[in-house]
C-alpha cells in the first residue's frame, strides 16, 4: 500500500521543508519536489531521513509531473498524498505588473496546482485513494495587504480548483482541500518585506505574532491521514484573525 507515500512540491525551503519535515515524523515516505536543485541537496542533508527521496520538478509542465509520479510509484508503488505548496512571491505595485510576471506567477501557483490535481488526482482516482492538500493563502480571500495582485489572484484560483476537484473526485476515495495561511514566521517571509513593513503587518494581526509553520505541518499531516474521510472541499483559514467568515 502507498497510503503513507507523500508527494510535496516546493518542499526544499520556507513551509514546504516544515511540511517534509512533519510528514517524516508521522510516519509517511516523503518525495520532496522542487525546481531548486541546489535548496533540494541542501534540505535533504538537514533532514537526513531514510524515508525522504528528492525530485526536480517543474510544476509548470506536465510531463515533469509524469516522470516524477513515474519514479516515485517504481519506489514506493504509488502516491497518496500530494501537497501543491509551489508558488512565487512577489510583492510587484499593481500597475507595475507586467504580462511576463503576472505569467510566470500564475503559472507556477495556479498552473501547477490544476496539472498536480489532474495528473497526481487521475492516478489517485485510480487507485481509488488519496489525499491532497492545496496550499491556498489569506491574499486569496482578501485581494492581498502586502503581496502582488498577481499572487493574490493565483491563490483565490486555488480555492476554486480545490472545490471542482474535490467534487469530483470524491466518489473515488479522494479528498482535496486547501489550507489558507496568514503571514507565517519565516525567513522568506522577513525576506519578502522591510523590518518596517513586517513589523506594520504584525500589528494589524488580531492575536498580535506571526504563524507558526510547523502548526501548519501538522494541519497539512492531519488532512492528509487515511481517517480524513469527510474532510473535503473545505479550505482551512489560519490567519490570527485576519479574516473572519
Amino acid at each position: 500500500m502507498h497510503n503513507n507515500v507523500a508527494m510535496v512540491t516546493g518542499g526544499s525551503g520556507g513551509l514546504g521543508k516544515a511540511v517534509c519535515k512533519r510528514l517524516l515524523a508521522e510516519g509517511f515516505r516523503v518525495a520532496m519536489c522542487d525546481i531548486d536543485q541546489h535548496g533540494l541537496a541542501a534540505a535533504t542533508a538537514e533532514l537526513d531521513h531514510g524515508d525522504l527521496v528528492t525530485c526536480h520538478l517543474d510544476v509548470t509542465d506536465p510531463e515533469s509531473w509524469k516522470a516524477v509520479l513515474d519514479v516515485v510509484s517504481e519506489n514506493w508503488g504509488g502516491i497518496g498524498a500530494l501537497v501543491n505548496n509551489a508558488a512565487l512571491t512577489r510583492t510587484t505595485p499593481l500597475f507595475e505588473i507586467g504580462p511576463d510576471e503576472f505569467d510566470a506567477v500564475t503559472a507556477v501557483a495556479l498552473k501547477g496546482t490544476f496539472l498536480g490535481c489532474q495528473i497526481i488526482g487521475r492516478h489517485m482516482r485510480d487507485h481509488n485513494y488519496g489525499r491532497i492538500i492545496n496550499m491556498a493563502s489569506l491574499a486569496g480571500q482578501n485581494g492581498g495587504a502586502a503581496t502582488g495582485a498577481h499572487y493574490a489572484a493565483s491563490k483565490g484560483g486555488i480555492i476554486t480548483l480545490t472545490k471542482v476537484f474535490a467534487r469530483d473526485l470524491a466518489a473515488n476515495g479522494v479528498t482535496v482541500n486547501a489550507i489558507s495561511p496568514g503571514p507565517q514566521d519565516l525567513d522568506s517571509v522577513r525576506a519578502l518585506l522591510p523590518p518596517d513593513k513586517l513589523e506594520a503587518v504584525i500589528k494589524t494581526i488580531p492575536v498580535g505574532t506571526l504563524g507558526d509553520p510547523d502548526y501548519i505541518a501538522r494541519l497539512v499531516a492531519l488532512l492528509a491521514d487515511p481517517q480524513a474521510v469527510s474532510a473535503t472541499g473545505a479550505t482551512y483559514d489560519v490567519n490570527g484573525g485576519l479574516y473572519l467568515r
